[in-house]
């Protein structure tokens, strides 16, 4: 039995489907909407068959953890799982992607980065491809950019942590830089960190722009966490106010006018603080800072949850309001070219084949006219124009067809750079293609797949998505306050 691509997801999503049966059965549930969806974008060439919208989502909680060389990153994951599993120093100690994930094994384990190239359950499945398209060659060496390693301790237990090399906008790779994009949209919680110790947190302007600039009007912009580290170093002048308002002025620079500084230190690597009062005041508010950053990342599979379903949400809304609208607009344009260019260079080539005939050759056109036009034609007559229409039908099909892809290519290129969500291109490009692929009709006003039932089916899903949504509430809330109801479960609708 030949393994097919799709047989290859199916196999993916019976797996995701197995665990989440025990796990969680409302993300189960999420599951089979995905299947759904792929069916859509199968049917309308957004997606190939070896591809699922299912497995473009990590179902496991995702905790990221970035920042600028030397600013406690390492150490602050050393003390959160109680191991020392990340080398730590003033210098940059490590420049790959470390994912950290549970075992059970006591030993601490360290793993290639073909471990996570090549399995769908980690964030970083198949992202050598990715790696190759925007720095060709790179994604050979995938083991340069990722690592894997595993930890015996119950609070990675459900959860997976990635650990980023000291950022550095103005030196990082285009590599580098597409990872670090990759995980901060895949994360349910990423912490960004900045050294306290920094001296002019202004000249920073290209890290600042990309670890804040870049994320502040995103959708889900809550979810990253900005800390000051090593606060420490303000003891001896007492400056910490100062230091902090000097920070929170570099990040409004950049666009971040709401929020505050989580500022934390270690104790154990910290110099001794003599003055009572100032080691008080230093430590309650690094106990309520580390507190409230546990709570957090205690929150990530909660918030995981709700992340898949929106995930769901968001993407049937892109396929709805989005690629068939734009997927729509594009084709009629590109109808219109095809349409004109045809009949210029149908006009041009009948207009210069009949003047050629004649001009260079009169008695055969008067000839070619009798056997057209007449009833008293000879049988080599008949045959001849029954040859030169054959030969015309190729040839204005030929003709036709490579209109069709010239016009194709040069749109469809030039239609995706007025695209500005990058998440888009991808299945605009494949839509567009589909729709004026050779089989194509010409004259067909909606887009290839969609129509009533189609439409249909992705009202399913977006109404799922909310029952989804409210099924979870349920879980975790009871607005009636009434003990003896149990929560009601939202009704799906299913085929």
């Amino acid at each position: 039995m030949f393994d097919t691509p799709s047989s290859h997801v199916e196999r993916r999503l019976d797996g995701l489907e197995k665990h989440l049966k025990q796990e969680n059965p409302v993300l189960l549930q999420v599951v089979q909407s995905f299947r759904d969806l792929d069916a859509i974008a199968y049917r309308m060439g957004l997606l190939d068959r070896s591809e699922s919208f299912a497995t473009r989502v990590p179902w496991w909680p995702m905790i990221s953890i970035l920042g600028t060389f030397s600013s406690g990153k390492s150490t602050f994951i050393n003390h959160f799982l109680g191991h020392k599993l990340q080398r730590t120093g003033n210098q940059a100690v490590d420049d790959k992607f470390t994912v950290i994930c549970y075992s059970k094994e006591e030993n601490i384990r360290t793993l290639p980065g073909l471990a996570l190239d090549a399995d769908p359950r980690f964030p970083f499945y198949q992202i050598s491809k990715e790696l190759e398209r925007v720095s060709p060659g790179e994604g050979r060496r995938i083991d340069a950019y990722l690592q894997l390693k595993t930890c015996p301790t119950e609070k990675l237990r459900g959860k997976i942590i990635i650990d980023s090399p000291g950022f550095d906008a103005d030196a990082q790779r285009n590599a580098t830089l597409r990872i670090t994009d990759h995980i901060m949209d895949l994360s349910d919680l990423v912490l960004v960190f900045f050294d306290a110790r920094h001296p002019e947190p202004g000249a920073m302007k290209d890290t600042l722009d990309h670890l804040v600039k870049n994320t502040i009007n995103r959708s889900d912009s809550n979810k990253f966490l900005f800390i000051l580290n090593q606060v420490d170093c303000t003891v001896r002048e007492d400056n910490l106010e100062d230091v902090v308002a000097a920070w929170q002025r570099a990040l409004a620079q950049s666009g971040l006018t709401a929020g505050h500084f989580y500022q934390i230190y270690n104790q154990e690597a910290a110099n001794p603080i003599e003055d009572a009062l100032l080691r008080e005041r230093y430590e309650t508010k690094l106990k309520e800072d580390v507190q409230d950053l546990q709570l957090r990342i205690q929150r990530v599979e909660v918030e995981r949850a709700y992340r898949i379903i929106g995930v769901l949400e968001h993407t049937a809304k892109l396929i709805h309001l989005e690629c068939v609208p734009r997927i729509q607009e594009w084709v009629a344009r590109w109808r219109k070219a095809v349409l004109l260019w045809d009949a210029i260079l149908y006009g041009l080539i009948v207009a210069g084949v009949g003047s050629g005939i004649l001009v260079h050759n009169p008695p055969l056109m008067s000839w070619l006219e009798i056997g057209m036009w007449s009833s008293g034609t000879t049988p080599w007559q008949s045959v001849l124009v029954d040859f030169l229409a054959a030969v015309g039908t190729v040839a204005f099909f030929s003709i036709h067809v490579l209109i069709r892809k010239w016009t194709a290519r040069f749109l469809g290129s030039r239609l995706l750079r007025e695209v500005e969500q990058p998440e888009l291109h991808e299945y605009l490009r494949k839509g567009f293609k589909r729709n004026t692929g050779p089989l194509a009709s010409i004259f067909r006003k909606q887009p290839v797949g969609w129509g009533r039932l189609t439409q249909m089916k992705l009202m399913r899903v977006l109404k799922n998505s909310d029952a989804y949504v409210q099924n979870l509430n349920d879980q975790f809330t009871n607005p009636s306050g009434r003990a003896d109801l149990p929560n009601p479960k939202v009704m799906l609708e299913v085929e």
